[in-house]
Order: structure tokens, then C-alpha cells, then sequence
């Protein structure tokens, strides 16, 4: 099935409807029961699902980070000044600015295959994608960098993979949880509870990582940030392993509170409670 996401491909996400475009086709498909389970990268995902509807399984991580791919330069240090970027996401783009407040960031839409030619065709210095995506469809060796988190920390379940289905279908329930990863969906559990808390989809510059920490304990670090990257309020907490959707909440209420409820409002995208 092609989703609106894949689909409209000359306007931002953040425009247009954020990350349900991806998803909300194929959830109206199983609420129909034209289809029985639909795969989805997790960061694609609304941290609301739609009632009827669950996540029956998130799959090992793969790999969260961000990488630079160039054909002119050899790292992100080595950009020079004025450096064109191309990216559709707020989050790397805030983060990007904020490390870099001279780099102009060009709106990059499509799959990898497209983003990739355009690096050419559009005389970009450099392109940002997700490492799991170039990896998992044969073009690491397009891979220049990977970005370090402490530059640029994740989206929300990056690097993983979600099965939805119905949640009235307990065979099938049944049947995909040996797809489950218990580290995974424990710290993408965490991470949704951030998101859910700030109110953000692709339409807001946060970014946020959840990941084991010694026996039965998790870390999670997140960022929230102006879209021109002048204001970025950063922070982690760590906890047990049991409380991680508190943990998502802990953190979002500290961050917000440092700044990033202002840059919320401003936005016109947090949902008062």
C-alpha cells in the first residue's frame, strides 16, 4: 500500500499532517479488515494509536543513529561555511543549526534512492538520513559519518521496526510476539512516553534515546529545540527498567520546564492538560 506520506513528496512533513500520513491508511485498511497486521519504522508512528488498534510487537533495534552522507567532504567538521544540507526533518535540522548556525538546510523529500540522486542534482554539500535505513537497504557504502549523538540524538523509535494489528485478535497477538525484543520495546516505550507528554510529531525539533543501563535499569536523554536551532535544552534521567514510560514523562516535564514549553507555545503544537 502507498500512504499520503509517500505520496506528497514537495511539501515538509511539518506542513502537511507529520507523522500519521505514514500510518493512517493501513490503520483504516485493518480497522476494516482488509489487512491483518501492518509493519511500520516505529518513528513513523503517532505516540496516540487510533482505538482498536495495538502495537503487538517492536523488533530489535537495529541502529539509531543519524549518518552524513557527502560525496564532497569527508565529515561534518570538514563542512564548510555555508555548507548546504538537505534534510526534511525539524529535528535534525534544529540540531544541526545549533552546532552549526552558518549551514543552509535545504528541504529534502522522498525515498532513500531519491534523496540520494538529489545530492547531485540539487548541488547539495550533504545530505542527513537514518543509518538503519541506508543499511537495511544496501547503501552503507553510501555512508560518509555517522553522527555522533551528543550532536544530533535520534527520533522517537528510530531504528526499529513496529507490527500493528488489531487488538481484539489475540491469536494473532499471539502469534507475532516472538517478533518482540523485551531492551527495545522497554526503551521505545520510554521514548513515546516523552513524545506523548510534548505533544510533538515530525512538526516539532525534538529528539530523544532511551537505552539499558546495568541490570534492570534504563537511560533516556532527549532534546527539545527552536527550529532555528538558537534554543536547545538537553538532559537524561536514568531509572528502572519497570517505570520507563514514567521515566518519558519525568524527563519531558524537565525539559519543558527548563524552555521547552515556550518553544512549544510558540510553535502551536502542545496540547494543554
Amino acid at each position: 500500500m502507498t500512504t499520503t506520506g509517500d505520496k506528497i513528496l514537495d511539501v515538509p512533513l511539518a506542513k502537511i499532517g507529520g507523522k500519521g500520513l505514514f500510518t493512517k491508511e493501513l490503520e483504516q485498511e485493518m480497522l476494516a479488515g482488509g489487512i491483518d497486521i501492518a509493519v511500520h519504522s516505529l518513528k513513523d508512528m503517532p505516540s496516540a494509536l487510533p482505538d482498536g488498534l495495538v502495537i503487538a510487537a517492536v523488533t530489535r533495534r537495529y541502529d539509531v543513529g543519524d549518518a552524513l552522507v557527502s560525496t564532497r567532504y569527508a565529515s561534518f567538521a570538514e563542512l564548510p561555511q555555508g555548507a548546504r544540507i538537505g534534510t526534511s526533518s525539524l529535528r535534525r535540522r534544529a540540531q544541526l543549526l545549533h552546532a552549526r548556525p552558518d549551514l543552509e538546510i535545504v528541504n529534502l523529500r522522498g525515498n532513500v534512492n531519491t534523496r540520494l540522486r538529489k545530492l547531485a542534482e540539487e548541488s547539495l554539500d550533504a545530505v542527513i538520513l537514518a543509518v538503519a535505513g541506508l543499511r537495511r537497504l544496501g547503501f552503507a557504502q553510501s555512508i560518509t559519518e555517522e553522527l555522533p549523538r551528543s550532536l544530533c540524538l535520534p527520533a522517537v523509535g528510530q531504528g526499529a521496526l513496529a507490527i500493528e494489528t488489531r487488538a481484539d485478535d489475540a491469536e494473532l497477538c499471539g502469534l507475532l510476539a516472538f517478533l518482540r525484543d523485551e531492551a527495545t520495546t522497554c526503551c521505545t516505550e520510554a521514548e513515546r512516553a516523552f513524545l506523548a507528554r510534548v505533544e510533538g510529531g515530525c512538526q516539532v525539533p525534538v529528539g530523544v534515546y532511551a537505552e539499558p543501563a546495568g541490570e534492570d535499569s534504563i537511560t533516556i536523554e532527549a532534546v527539545i529545540a527552536s527550529l532555528d536551532g538558537q534554543r536547545l535544552y538537553r538532559d537524561k534521567v536514568r531509572g528502572p527498567a519497570s517505570e520507563a514510560a514514567a521515566l518519558g514523562r519525568t524527563l519531558a516535564e524537565q525539559l519543558l520546564a527548563a524552555g521547552g514549553l515556550a518553544i512549544m507555545h510558540e510553535l502551536g503544537l502542545l496540547l494543554e492538560s
